[in-house]
């Protein structure tokens, strides 16, 4: 079983976005690529977008090697148990867990009692 992770909430607000036919956004204005057979999924920072849906992340406070298995299973199993969707985006040390900004508290509160620390910006 994993342990309980030390979780903060990126004061930052990011949109998601799905390009079919690139391979490359036309700007550098992006924080996340995955490429895919179907098209491009580009993370953003949601500031200068009044109409996107909005994302709010989850980042442990602790890195993690890639060889250490269930860190993310315990933070977004929970959440789907709870109905909650998420994006996830890996880094090398640890998981970027996005979630729709209306269902911020009942996330937050989800990652709380399944025993996980979270804390705001």
């Amino acid at each position: 079983m994993i342990a309980a992770q030390r979780l903060h909430i990126v004061p930052s607000q990011f949109m998601v976005e799905h390009l079919p036919n690139a391979t490359f956004p036309e700007d550098d204005e992006w924080i996340a690529l995955v490429r895919a057979p179907e098209g491009l999924t580009v993370v953003r920072d949601a500031s200068p977008f009044a109409e996107a849906e909005r994302w709010i992340g989850f980042y442990g406070d602790a890195g993690h090697g890639l060889d250490t298995p269930g860190m993310l299973a315990a933070i977004v199993g929970p959440l789907a148990e709870a109905g909650v969707p998420v994006f996830v985006a890996s880094t090398y040390h640890a998981d970027l867990v996005l979630v729709p900004e209306h269902r911020l508290k009942h996330a937050t509160d989800t990652l709380t009692d399944a025993g996980h620390r979270v804390t705001a910006p």
